[in-house]
């Protein structure tokens, strides 16, 4: 028997364990605002543990004696009312005995903009020191701390886009050298810090579970253009040239350019963004398709020898970079990199076939997916960094099967809580500052995809405690909307001012008094909530909302679906039959039995009218009710609508919809990844948490292989199948299922025939439709009449189908 090494885990503080105070530089509530906080304080001997615990509103970069601690664009945005995260970090190797020194650059936004909550400017950290000998030491913000007096940062600059969620970084080198992070420094330039905003209250300190962002890859652009153009003087006796640069990351990415910089002393370099080109080769003055002069940050060189800068406060999506003002040129690789940052999850997800097309495609979906993760699960990261209801439950179908994503998803959940009106509805996006009215906006159709969400997160981890979590705030809502049904048709009215049922750019017929897409939705949450109370062992309220349930299905059917066409029109008395809204109805069993058959004919035939919220359900009923050809040509096809024509058009991330003229970066069409896995590749989850799956690939004709592998909570899942001629085996199918998982696979006719033979590892398992026993972790082999069903514990298995024999 062996002894392990013990293990050590680190917890949080309790409410009462914070002893520290919020601290500002300055009295006054400016608009993006800047501070920078520094102490030094005295280690008494050896560290057997330091833990530091630091928040700030809106974020803060954190340093101990000049190197940084923690990750990016942190702590993530909350309504800090209701709760204000904090991140803890082990600086036992960071600190030694004798003077150290901690220092914070921290940023407020306060503009009312779309994704946070202004709340009061604040920043605040607490050191929990033990020594070797046993003693203690608390070391917190307080008036004490320092902050320096004319701070490098402009304070005050301008909202980078529209929507007021990032503001221009404007740094003036020259104002304060890096010894300012160390010991030792002058303490003329500072003054003392003071109390926080009163209204700052008793925030409630929660621990950020979200990892903190970082960045993956340092990219080195390429340099499309440089020219040197004439002007005034930066500064007296300077040059009167300065360059203009145009660099391409070579995709969008999420984060900020790095800089390395060497030269005259005040001389300055702006650094532009966009996700596209002007017809002269520039950087558009864009954030996306909505037109800002103001998405650059700028920089001013000082004093002597090379300076790294980032602006990282906040972060940018953009592809091209445009540096204007600047006295040297700059060389990639040497003064230049783009630093491409997401949250950090545990990331295992991948798809890979022989269509090349389709193998660049998924790699866009992840590209997409991680440039939308940074704090928080967003529909796209450069216009307004958001988070959507709708948005987020069709991004976590591709974030569940390819990365760790149960903290981001509970954060979405719980912020909407946090964010829940009286009446049990929600804002349409949130954190944001509601009280905006450009930002004081519902989507009662989004609403409802918040038990679709909660009930979607819970059975990727088979985890009830996130049920727990949002139980009732679900309960509110679904009561919200069955409230008010109207008594006549039992439907839940259109009654109020934005409905989408798709989009963008939504050609489903909305002007009807009772909406299809609405109204299936609400079923869809209603048994969803059915589930998830029989789930807390809520018998009681189980009950109910399965009766609710079958009662609103019942009028559904009555009002809505013409038994002429056999189909559903678009709302109460429509003369539309849009075939995204039948797509959802079919997947949603809402089309009577008799009647499916005919149902999916007709919209398998109907032009490709569903945008992107639409096309999901419509494709699952595609794959999921005989038509997966159909359903699989659609994904696949370069041309115009679908997923394939962006990336046929050099689209490295997806756009928000079909059209080349909004967001080339939206996270919620990425689900085409998680289809290819799903359908294509062939895992599908068949329990909470992936205790069981069914791995039942589909091989169209024009595809010669394809793999996936999908993150569980069990560990990585893997199959790859592949058409070969050699050794005469015109089929091959390996298979890795982690411990604690089992799983059917399941080869379908056309792919393999019950006549043919079957080895695992070169062992004869089937012949003739006879199965042999005796092979490891097969528990059985047999033909259901429909298709080859072979049950397997975890193991890793390579199954050759190859033709029988001739006796």
């Amino acid at each position: 028997m062996s002894e392990s090494v013990p293990a050590r885990f680190g917890t949080g503080l309790l409410t009462h364990e914070w002893q520290s105070e919020w601290i500002w530089s300055h009295p006054e509530v400016i608009c993006n605002d800047f501070a920078y906080f520094r102490k030094e304080l005295d280690i008494r001997g050896v560290i057997r543990t330091a833990r530091l615990f630091v928040s700030a509103h809106n974020s803060a970069n954190l340093y101990v004696n000049g190197g940084k601690v923690g990750g990016y664009v942190t702590p993530a945005p909350t309504n800090p009312w209701r709760r204000k995260y904090y991140t803890a970090h082990d600086v036992t190797l960071l600190l030694a005995p004798g003077p150290n020194c901690i220092a914070a650059v921290a940023h407020y936004m306060g503009g009312s903009g779309q994704n946070y909550v202004n709340g009061v400017p604040g920043f605040r950290m607490q050191l929990h020191v033990v020594y070797t000998d046993g003693a203690t030491d608390v070391f917190k913000t307080d008036t004490t701390w320092e902050t320096i007096r004319d701070a490098p940062h402009r304070i005050g600059t301008p909202y980078q886009q529209n929507r007021r969620i990032s503001a221009i970084e404007d740094v003036d080198a020259g104002k304060l050298d890096h010894g300012w992070m160390r010991v030792g420094f002058a303490s003329d330039k500072c003054e003392k810090a003071v109390p926080a905003d009163s209204r700052i209250g008793d925030w409630p300190m929660v621990g950020q579970q979200l990892p903190e962002g970082e960045i993956e890859e340092l990219i080195v652009p390429a340099e499309l253009y440089c020219e040197t153009v004439s002007g005034e003087a930066q500064k007296p006796g300077s040059e009167h040239q300065t360059v203009r640069q145009v660099f391409d990351t070579g995709k969008i990415v999420s984060g900020w350019p790095r800089l390395r910089l060497a030269g005259t002393a005040g001389a300055t370099v702006q650094l532009r963004y966009a996700e596209q080109l002007d017809e002269q080769g520039f950087v558009k003055h864009n954030v996306c398709n909505e037109k800002s002069d103001n998405y650059y940050d700028s920089y001013t060189v000082g004093g002597e020898g090379h300076q790294v800068w980032q602006p990282d406060l906040s972060y940018k999506a953009f592809r091209y970079v445009e540096a204007t003002n600047h006295t040297d040129r700059l060389v990639p690789g040497a003064d230049l990199w783009i630093a491409s940052a997401h949250t950090a999850m545990t990331e295992h997800g991948s798809f890979r076939c022989s269509n090349e097309l389709l193998s660049e495609m998924a790699e866009a979906c992840i590209q997409t997916l991680k440039n939308n993760t940074l704090g928080q699960a967003t529909d796209c990261p450069h216009r307004e960094q958001a988070q959507y209801l709708a948005d987020v439950d069709l991004q976590a179908e591709a974030l569940l099967y390819n990365f760790d994503a149960r903290h981001i998803l509970a954060k979405t959940l719980v912020d909407f809580a946090d964010g829940q009106l009286e009446d049990g509805s929600f804002p349409y996006v949130y954190p944001t500052n509601f009280d905006n009215i450009a930002f004081n906006k519902q989507i009662p159709e989004w609403d409802l995809h918040y038990c679709t969400l909660l009930h979607k997160t819970y059975y990727a981890y088979g985890d009830t405690r996130i049920i727990d979590a949002c139980y009732e705030p679900a309960k509110r809502m679904v009561d919200h909307y069955w409230a008010r049904l109207d008594e006549k048709t039992g439907l839940v009215p259109a009654d109020r001012p934005w409905h989408i049922s798709d989009w963008p750019y939504s050609t489903v017929q909305q002007t009807a008094p009772f909406l299809t897409v609405q109204n299936i939705k609400l079923v869809q949450a209603i048994e969803a909530m059915a589930n998830m109370a029989a789930l807390l062992e809520k018998p009681i309220e189980a009950q109910s909302f399965e009766r609710m349930a079958g009662k609103l299905r019942v009028s559904i059917v009555e009002a809505l679906f013409d038994r002429g066409t056999g189909l559903f029109r678009d709302g109460f008395q429509s003369p539309s039959y849009h075939q995204g809204v039948n797509g959802l109805a079919v997947h949603a069993g809402l089309v009577p039995e008799e009647m499916v058959s005919s149902a999916l004919e007709a919209i398998a035939e109907m032009k490709w009218e569903s945008r992107t919220v639409l096309s999901l359900p419509l494709l699952r009923a595609l794959f999921e009710g005989g038509k997966q050809e159909k359903a699989y040509r659609m994904i696949a096809s370069p041309d115009y609508p679908g997923w394939g024509y962006m990336i046929r058009n050099g689209a490295k991330t997806m756009w928000e919809g079909w059209d080349d003229i909004n967001s080339h970066c939206h996270a919620w069409n990425s689900y085409p990844l998680r289809l290819l896995q799903e359908y294509v590749a062939g895992i599908r989850q068949r329990s909470p948490g992936f205790r069981d799956v069914e791995l039942r690939p589909y091989m169209p004709d024009d595809l010669t292989f394809a793999e996936a592998t999908v993150t569980t909570v069990y560990g990585e899942l893997f199959i790859r199948w592949e058409r070969q001629c050699r050794d005469q085996v015109p089929l091959r199918v390996t298979v890795s299922i982690p411990i604690g998982m089992t799983g059917t696979l399941i080869i379908e006719p056309g792919f393999g025939a019950p006549a043919w033979q079957i080895e695992e590892s070169g062992e004869v398992m089937w012949m003739y439709g006879s199965s042999y026993e005796g092979i490891e972790g097969v528990t059985s082999c047999a033909w259901n009449g429909g298709a080859v069903e072979i049950g397997l514990k975890s193991g890793r298995y390579d199954f050759a189908f190859l033709p029988a024999p001739y006796e």
